[in-house]
């Protein structure tokens, strides 16, 4: 039974670690190297607005070209691999989903330990609830950040990241387990309480990173997240479901 369950749990983790990849390289990794060349100085926030000083009128003759200048300055960096970087990236998040893997299906397991049969439609609502309990739940304090964007000491953000997803995942255990309102009320209470903290951030927003592609960032970031972890979640449970009917 040990055997099948790593088995299952690897098969699927790296699966979905794999798509995650691959959605990673085609839509976040472009936003990110674009990010990069506003930290590294290659590129200006608002740099167009600057050229014109206070009361000087442009040339008109010169316009077109300076717009022509702009426009071709801005262009998103496109899709690329490179082998080494990008080949790292992917064996890392096959390795990081096949953790994913492992936790889920011992957990699959131990729920029908306990009399409740786990098919593969259940996977999908156990990957959503991973999707909330590791990303979507942290990421309401601690949004996924580009390079060069200003934010608080590491170690702080670090154990308020930690306690979100310890706190919603057994939230989430108790909502979906939980007998009767009182366990039900302790779950709204533990995924309330991180937030009701807060997340620490900086005293102050600063960066050369434009907001709009902080914002493009985050949302394609969780929208990767929200696909591997629902795969995830269905390879696991029919995997695993095969693998004990095997």
């Amino acid at each position: 039974m040990l055997s099948k369950l790593l088995t299952s749990a690897l098969i699927a983790g790296a699966a979905a670690g794999l798509i995650a990849a691959l959605l990673q390289l085609v839509f976040v990794q472009p936003v990110l190297l674009h990010a990069e060349l506003y930290e590294g100085g290659e590129r200006t926030h608002f740099a167009a607005a600057s050229d014109h000083h206070h009361g000087e009128e442009p040339d008109p003759e010169a316009a077109p070209a300076d717009h022509d200048h702009a426009a071709a300055g801005h262009d998103a960096p496109g899709i690329g691999f490179e082998a080494g970087r990008d080949g790292l990236s992917i064996l890392f998040s096959m390795l990081v989903y096949a953790g994913y893997g492992l936790l889920l299906v011992a957990l699959m397991a131990l729920t029908e330990n306990r009399g409740h049969r786990i098919a593969p439609r259940e996977g999908l609502l156990w990957g959503l609830a991973g999707f909330i309990g590791v990303q979507l739940a942290p990421a309401f304090g601690l949004a996924p950040e580009l390079p060069g964007m200003a934010a608080a000491d590491i170690g702080a953000r670090a154990l308020w990241w930690v306690a979100t997803v310890v706190l919603t995942c057994a939230a989430l255990w108790l909502i979906a387990f939980g007998n009767g309102w009182g366990a039900w009320a302790l779950a709204i209470v533990m995924a309330l309480a991180p937030h009701l903290v807060g997340a620490p951030h900086p005293a102050e927003f600063t960066g050369p990173t434009p907001p709009e592609l902080a914002a493009q960032f985050a949302g394609r970031a969780l929208g990767a997240g929200l696909v591997a972890w629902t795969l995830l979640g269905l390879f696991a449970a029919s995997l695993w479901s095969r693998a004990r009917s095997a």
